[in-house]
């Protein structure tokens, strides 16, 4: 399973790095929306994990411009991960085309779930085991 995660702060990356290093899975890094889109465009991943609030392009932006891509990459499997708890963030990251959306500080298995859970109902493989 190839893993991006689109996130500015280098403690999220790791944290979540290291989660996803227990079922044996590597993981892409992007420091920032655009550089992560880059990558898409180089290169295949089974899911997206996103941060909402970055410098410069945010997350929601950036969702926008995978689902409108035109090729297979837009439907692309696509968790939010983020700190922000507005009321509507849900319904919000939803309408942007997200699949999932998890709090911070994220728990392995609710990570792992997400995961599985949007891979395979966008037609990917999942596979991720705590």
């Amino acid at each position: 399973m190839r893993v991006l995660a689109i996130e500015d702060d280098a403690l999220n990356r790791r944290v979540v790095r290291d989660m996803l290093s227990v079922a044996g899975v590597a993981m892409d890094e992007a420091a920032s929306a655009e550089t992560g889109l880059a990558m898409i465009d180089a290169d295949d991943f089974d899911v997206v994990l996103m941060d909402l609030r970055m410098p410069g392009m945010d997350g929601l932006e950036a969702i926008d411009r995978i689902r409108a891509r035109g090729d297979a990459k837009d439907n692309l499997p696509i968790v939010v991960i983020t700190a922000d708890a507005a009321v509507d963030l849900r319904s919000r990251c939803l309408a942007h085309g997200a699949d999932e959306l998890l709090l911070k500080p994220v728990a392995m298995e609710e990570l792992f779930d997400a995961i599985g859970r949007v891979v395979a109902a966008r037609g990917g493989r999942a596979g991720l085991v705590v």
